[in-house]
């Protein structure tokens, strides 16, 4: 189950693409995810606070956890930067629904304990992003 925040302006990709690009990453259909479209405003703030970096990001992860003896089917929150992804996807050339995919699949992966820290998981993870956005009908974001 998706729940969708949009907190911008700037377009968003809709409820079925998002859905579409959740169900190719997520194993289990009975987690749940937020995906929460931000301003630069709140994508600075939450990267300041959460990362110790002041500026706006295209894409964070929030990963969810149980409280002991509980079991959530929650699995996190994505808090996805509007207007860095538009200018992303302007400056590589790509069009905003293609970054878009790339940012929610990206993130997803990373709400499933894939990391990008070490150059051997940074392309486990590059790989599998690849593969998910061919299935997906979309290019080699990294090309």
């Amino acid at each position: 189950m998706i729940e969708v925040q949009r907190e911008t302006a700037a377009w968003t990709p809709d409820d079925a693409l998002l859905a579409r690009w959740t169900s190719a990453v997520v194993v289990d259909p009975a987690q749940e995810v937020v995906l929460r479209f931000v301003d630069a405003r709140e994508s600075q703030a939450l990267n300041r606070d959460y990362r110790g970096k002041d500026s706006p990001t295209n894409v964070l992860s929030f990963t969810f956890e149980s409280p002991p003896g509980m079991a959530l089917p929650l699995l996190g929150d994505l808090v996805i930067c509007a207007e860095v992804v538009e200018r992303e996807a302007r400056e590589q050339r790509k069009t905003c629904e293609a970054h878009y995919a790339h940012m929610v699949i990206h993130g997803l992966l990373h709400l499933q304990g894939h990391d990008h820290e070490a150059e051997t998981d940074a392309q486990r993870m590059e790989a599998l992003e690849i593969e998910i956005l061919r299935r997906l009908g979309y290019d080699n974001p990294y090309v």
